[in-house]
């Protein structure tokens, strides 16, 4: 009795063992998936996490510094904290409507409320210097240059000259005539509008400077010349424009693509920029003036002349020019990134390079083949494909004359461009023109972008 009563006991212990194992068993069937789910989700939270991080603290892209390269935060940024809350309104409010003028360093502090906020600019601090030290002010009275990168806006140098009031900035004032600039506005117009291409004969009489009604008239005498588009775009020929402007375009398409480029309306820049002004009557005489710039009502400023200027090498793009790329605040936190943004679509692509070819016209054999003499040898200029427009007209009083320049620097062999925009009011004697500082500032900046991708590949 005794040995079987042993012999149920252990039967009972066994199945009792038996179910107890066959319980934990189930148990952990149920676990361990859910631990793998749980530990996967932690998994994925954490590459989530580092994605956000890495977006929000150091991966911001910035416009070029002057060694042409990325900047560069020096300081990692909580990502909760890296995401700009302020607009431009906020900059302008920021900078009391005012940017430094000819600054001779990228950085720049601003005092708000007691605290100190540091200021990151665009400009290439090596042709900023280099037209600061340039500039010849003995015979002049005005002095306005602004060097653009067409593919952002991002400003690469920004210099201003009054003789009479050292603290005007003359780059975003509109109060200079634009003269010849805005024959840029009608050939665009005359391209698209009426198929003009760089070729196309025209026809003018009389003297190429000059704007009489009699030279509007469409007359063939054995006096009359015969030149291209082209040519006539290079020398800056009145009366070609004068015809296309009062003949062809008129009224309604000279005012359309006025305001296409940006007259009469604000640019949207950190500091006020004075409005470009046109005025377009009903006398088709007028049509002619304002078409080849023999006016001066037209008006314009360096800045936005610029903004007109990178169109032509951009794809025909009207973008939002801007100096201030960052701002942040004593920890380092980003209060302000500028994000380049285009305003609308001017020309179209077909149409820019039919410009191109008119603008390297003027460089070529036009109103700057003295200043650019020999660039097809120079080890820099030779590069790059340059293009131009000069512009030429006295004020009212005859006492200033007002000399431009705007034109485009493209290399031949990579992707780096450059627009210039420079204005200079003569007195009683020229000075410096417009196109002299425009070949060293093309020279300058080139030069420096050459010589830095060299020391990269002979590094690489």
């Amino acid at each position: 009795m005794k040995r079987k009563s042993f012999k149920s006991i252990s039967s009972l212990e066994t199945g009792a063992r038996w179910r107890l194992y066959q319980r934990r068993l189930q148990q952990r069937k149920t676990v361990r998936p859910a631990l793998k789910v749980l530990f996967l989700l932690v998994v994925l939270l954490g590459a989530a996490y580092g994605l956000v991080d890495a977006i929000g603290g150091d991966s911001f892209s910035f416009f070029s510094t002057g060694s042409h390269a990325p900047l560069a935060t020096s300081k990692r940024v909580p990502a909760r904290e890296a995401m700009p809350a302020w607009g431009k309104e906020d900059v302008r409010q920021l900078l009391d409507g005012n940017l430094p003028l000819n600054l001779r360093k990228r950085r720049f502090s601003v005092v708000q409320d007691g605290t100190p906020l540091h200021v990151e600019t665009t400009l290439d601090m090596q042709l900023q210097r280099t037209l600061l030290d340039a500039l010849n002010t003995a015979h002049a009275r005005y002095i306005g240059i602004v060097a653009m990168n067409p593919a952002n806006g991002s400003i690469l140098a920004m210099v201003s000259y009054d003789k009479d009031d050292p603290t005007h900035n003359t780059t975003i004032n509109s109060a200079f005539p634009a003269a010849s600039i805005f024959k840029i506005v009608t050939a665009v117009a005359a391209i698209q509008e009426h198929g003009y291409h760089p070729d196309q004969a025209v026809y003018y009489n009389g003297r190429k400077y000059t704007l009489y009604k009699s030279q509007l008239k469409e007359r063939r005498t054995r006096w009359t010349r015969k030149t291209s588009f082209r040519e006539s775009f290079g020398l800056s020929i009145n009366p070609v424009f004068g015809k296309i402007g009062a003949g062809l375009l008129g009224k309604p398409i000279l005012e359309s693509y006025a305001r296409t480029f940006g007259f009469n309306e604000p640019i949207d820049f950190e500091a006020p920029v004075s409005m470009s002004r046109i005025v377009v009557e009903d006398d088709p005489y007028q049509w002619a003036e304002i078409a080849s710039g023999f006016n001066r009502t037209t008006r314009i400023s360096p800045l936005h002349a610029a903004v007109i200027g990178a169109s032509i090498v951009n794809g025909g793009l009207l973008v939002e020019p801007t100096m201030v790329a960052r701002i942040t605040d004593g920890e380092n936190r980003l209060l302000y990134h500028h994000q380049a943004r285009t305003v609308r679509s001017v020309m179209s692509r077909e149409a820019t390079t039919k410009m191109q070819r008119l603008m390297a016209e003027t460089i070529r054999s036009g109103t700057c083949r003295k200043t650019f003499r020999g660039y097809r040898k120079d080890p820099v200029l030779s590069q790059l494909e340059l293009g131009g427009k000069t512009g030429s007209i006295s004020n009212g009083d005859h006492d200033a004359r007002f000399d431009w320049f705007v034109g485009f620097a493209v290399e031949k062999r990579g992707d780096v461009q450059m627009v210039l925009s420079i204005v200079v009011a003569h007195e009683d004697y020229i000075g410096v023109r417009a196109s002299q500082y425009a070949r060293e500032a093309f020279k300058q900046y080139f030069q420096e972008v050459f010589a830095q991708r060299k020391g990269r590949e002979s590094q690489g």
